[in-house]
């Protein structure tokens, strides 16, 4: 069978533009509807979108209000001790003559950042804690997994009072004292997630290869196993704030003139009977909506990460 040469040389001389391969161009319109679907199934969480704004609201309340509502938190003003609400203490001044409004924002600023670092700190940890327990399973599992169950057999204040008393209270203290105990929980959920992940074909492929079981770890079990660690943080930080709160509400907290909300609400709570009000409902109300608000975003979070798990 003969074919024209004029028109096969024109075929030939025509240019092909290349373009992506087909598989490739799927996975990344695959992996955005996946990434849409997780966006659009939180947004449509109203109580998380107002979680979101009011973390916000304090993340700006406590860092860039200092800036612009100036007061004086360090040198004590007998002057004007408890006085009432007024134009010139928009939430009045508490018993050592603190403008109370600038004692929230930086008793606030006090608690997120250790509500913040305390996660992150304790997820971090316990996800490789969990991530190495899972993974290796056998006699590493059970040895690990036997201290995560002791630990959590302990109430958590018995073990948070006397790690207070132990050491000089301070930020760096208390953040290193709420993430020894919130640690336990990240741990047990990356220990299950990755129990899954040691059998998928991506991890197999990567024993496979040779590759070294810390590269695994790091680049393949971790890395597939955000989703439940960043739900855990979220969480994390509405309990390391509570357990912040806890302990200066027992006295156990920063002694002044820093300040947190529990330290505040611990000492306004002297003064109820004499009805200062404004010394005990904005310390526990900043407290509830904070708590309340992350409870809200990680809700919103692990109903977002089912679907795009079932999705995916």
């Amino acid at each position: 069978m003969s074919v024209l040469p004029g028109r096969a040389a024109s075929w030939a001389e025509q240019p092909q533009e290349p373009g992506p391969p087909a598989e490739a161009g799927a996975g990344e319109g695959r992996r955005a509807g996946i990434g849409r679907l997780f966006l659009e199934t939180f947004i449509q969480n109203r109580l998380a979108v107002l979680g979101v704004g009011i973390v916000v609201f304090f993340l700006l309340f406590c860092f860039v209000g200092p800036l612009i509502y100036h007061t004086d938190q360090i040198s004590v003003n007998l002057e004007q001790v408890s006085l009432r609400p007024s134009a010139s203490h928009l939430l009045g001044t508490d018993e050592t003559g603190y403008d109370q409004l600038g004692r929230l924002m930086v008793a606030g600023r006090t608690s997120l950042e250790v509500g913040f670092a305390a996660a992150v700190v304790g997820t971090t940890w316990g996800a490789l804690w969990g991530a190495v327990a899972g993974y290796f399973g056998k006699a590493i599992d059970s040895i690990l997994m036997r201290a995560v169950d002791s630990l959590l057999a302990i109430p958590p204040i018995f073990l948070l009072l006397f790690l207070a008393t132990a050491f000089t209270p301070s930020v760096v203290m208390l953040i290193f004292v709420v993430s020894l105990v919130s640690w336990l929980l990240p741990a047990r959920l990356v220990r299950g997630e990755t129990l899954s992940l040691r059998t998928r074909e991506f991890v197999q492929a990567a024993r496979g290869v040779g590759a070294k079981d810390r590269r695994i770890l790091l680049r393949h079990i971790l890395p597939n196993a955000i989703g439940p660690m960043i739900v855990a943080a979220t969480f994390a930080v509405a309990d390391a704030i509570l357990l912040v709160a806890g302990l200066s509400f027992l006295g156990l907290g920063i002694p002044p003139p820093a300040a947190n909300w529990g330290g505040m609400l611990s000492e306004g709570l002297t003064y109820i009977a004499r009805g200062y009000w404004w010394l005990i409902y904005p310390p526990g109300l900043c407290i509830v909506l904070v708590v309340v608000a992350f409870n809200f975003i990680g809700d919103a979070l692990r109903d977002a990460l089912e679907v795009r798990l079932q999705r995916r």
